[in-house]
C-alpha cells in the first residue's frame, strides 16, 4: 500500500467528474476519501464476518483439542471481526490524507480511539473465554479464580480508558499514569474493597481455603451454607434454609470459618453423640448373665475374665452392632469412650463415622443409632440417667 495507489484513484475520480475540478484540498475531495476510507473498512469487516470467522469456527470444530472451542468462540471471533476495520482505517488514513493538517489529526485521533475500545471489547473478550477454559481444567475448576480474571478485565478497562483520555488531551499515557500516581491516595481509597477482594481472593486461592461448591460455616456472621460465587468484592452462600448471604472474601482471611469440604471429601461423615448413664446401675454381671453371653462372638474377648461389669459388655456389644452396621464406615474411627462422670451421670459416647454424607440419610442413621443404643440398655441392667420429670414426682407422691 503506498501513496501511487491513492494517487491513481484521485486521478479516476477526477476522470470520472466526481471532483469537477476540485484540488485535493477541497472539502468534497475530503468527504469522498473518507467515505471510500469507511467503506474500505466495512468491506473488510464484512470478508471477515462472512468468510473468514465461519472458516475459523469450521477448522475450530474439526480439531480434537478442546481449548481452541474456547479461545475462538464466537464471542472472541465476533470482536475480532470489529477489531480488522479499526486497524485497517487506522493504518489507512495517514496515505489518504497525506498532508492535510487538521483533517489528517482529528481522524487518526478518532480511529485510534476506535482502535481503543474495539481492543476493549477483544481483550475482555479473550480474558471471559480464559476464564471459562479453566474452569474445565481438573485443577482449576475449583479455585475461586472468578476475582483475578475480573481485576484483570478491571486492569484492560482502566489501560483503555487512560489511552482514550492521552489521545484527546494529546498526552503521553506515560504522563497520565504519573499523575494518577500522585493521586495513588484517592485512587486506594476508591478501590480500596476492590484491592483488599483480590489480595484475599489471592490467597484465599494459593492456600486453596475455599472452593465454589464448599460447604462453609460462620457463626459470627450467622452462614452455614454451600458456595456458589467467589469474585472480587462479594462471597455468596446459599445457606441451608435457601437464603443467600454475601460476604467480603477479606472477612474470610482475617477471621476464621469451618469448611466441611474435607468431610465431604472423606470417606464418612463424623457422628458424636452421648447417653448418661445412671452410675448406680453398674455393676458385675451375674453368672446367669455371662453364660447366656458366652456364645455371642462379640463377648469372645471378655469370655476368660471372672468378673465384667455390665457396661463393658455392653460396650463391646453395641460397638460389634455398629461394625455391622452397612451404614457405618468401619474402616474410620469407631468406639464407645466414657466421658468425665458428673452430677448428670457417667456420659457414654458413641463416636463413628456415617458412611452417607448427606444430610438426611445422616440425621436418620444417627437417629435410629441412639434409639437402639436407649432400647438395649435396660437388656444389660443399665439406666439412662435423666432428671426427675412431672411424671416422676407424681409417682412418688403417690407412693407417700
Amino acid at each position: 500500500m503506498n501513496e501511487d495507489m491513492f494517487r491513481t484513484f484521485d486521478q479516476w475520480l477526477r476522470s470520472e467528474g466526481y471532483l469537477m475540478g476540485e484540488d485535493s484540498t477541497s472539502t468534497l475531495h475530503r468527504v469522498l476519501w473518507l467515505v471510500a476510507v469507511l467503506l474500505f473498512g466495512y468491506l473488510v469487516g464484512l470478508i471477515c464476518r462472512r468468510v473468514v470467522i465461519p472458516l475459523v469456527a469450521k477448522v475450530v470444530s474439526k480439531t480434537k483439542a478442546t481449548w481452541d472451542d474456547y479461545l475462538f468462540n464466537p464471542r472472541v471471533l465476533r470482536s475480532i471481526s470489529h477489531l480488522v476495520p479499526a486497524m485497517v482505517v487506522y493504518v489507512v488514513i495517514p496515505y489518504v490524507f497525506i498532508g492535510t493538517g487538521l483533517w489528517l489529526d482529528i481522524l487518526l485521533r478518532i480511529s485510534q480511539i476506535w482502535l481503543i475500545i474495539v481492543g476493549i471489547r477483544f481483550f475482555t473478550a479473550l480474558i471471559s473465554s480464559v476464564y471459562e477454559l479453566s474452569t474445565q481444567h481438573e485443577d482449576l475448576r475449583d479455585r475461586p479464580l472468578k476475582g483475578v480474571y475480573q481485576m484483570l478485565k478491571i486492569i484492560v478497562i482502566c489501560v483503555g480508558v487512560i489511552g482514550v483520555v492521552s489521545v484527546l488531551v494529546n498526552r503521553s499515557p506515560l504522563a497520565l499514569f504519573t499523575a494518577l500516581g500522585a493521586a495513588a491516595t484517592v485512587l486506594m481509597l476508591i478501590f480500596k474493597d476492590t484491592i483488599i477482594g483480590l489480595v484475599a481472593g489471592v490467597q484465599l486461592s494459593a492456600n486453596d481455603m475455599l472452593r465454589p461448591g464448599d460447604w462453609i460455616k460462620i457463626p459470627k456472621q450467622g452462614i452455614d451454607g454451600m458456595v456458589t460465587e467467589v469474585n472480587l468484592t462479594t462471597v455468596k452462600v446459599l445457606n441451608w434454609d435457601n437464603s443467600v448471604t454475601t460476604v467480603p472474601p477479606y472477612t474470610l482471611v482475617s477471621d476464621s470459618f469451618e469448611n466441611w469440604r474435607v468431610m465431604q471429601e472423606s470417606g464418612g461423615r463424623r457422628v458424636k453423640r452421648s447417653v448418661n448413664i445412671d452410675m448406680q446401675s453398674i455393676r458385675f454381671c451375674t453368672p446367669e448373665e455371662l453364660s447366656a453371653y458366652a456364645d455371642e462372638e462379640w463377648f469372645a474377648p471378655l469370655k476368660d475374665e471372672k468378673e465384667v461389669v455390665n457396661l463393658r459388655v455392653f460396650r463391646a456389644y453395641f460397638t460389634d452392632c455398629l461394625r455391622r452396621n452397612p451404614r457405618i464406615n468401619a474402616e474410620l474411627t469407631l468406639m464407645i469412650r466414657q466421658l468425665q462422670p458428673g452430677p448428670q451421670g457417667l456420659p457414654l459416647e458413641l463416636y463413628f463415622f456415617s458412611a452417607d454424607r448427606s444430610w438426611i440419610p445422616y440425621e436418620m442413621l444417627q437417629a435410629e443409632v441412639l434409639e437402639v443404643c436407649l432400647a438395649v440398655l435396660p437388656r444389660f441392667g443399665l439406666h439412662v440417667f435423666q432428671s426427675p420429670t412431672g411424671l416422676d414426682l407424681e409417682r412418688t407422691r403417690i407412693n407417700q
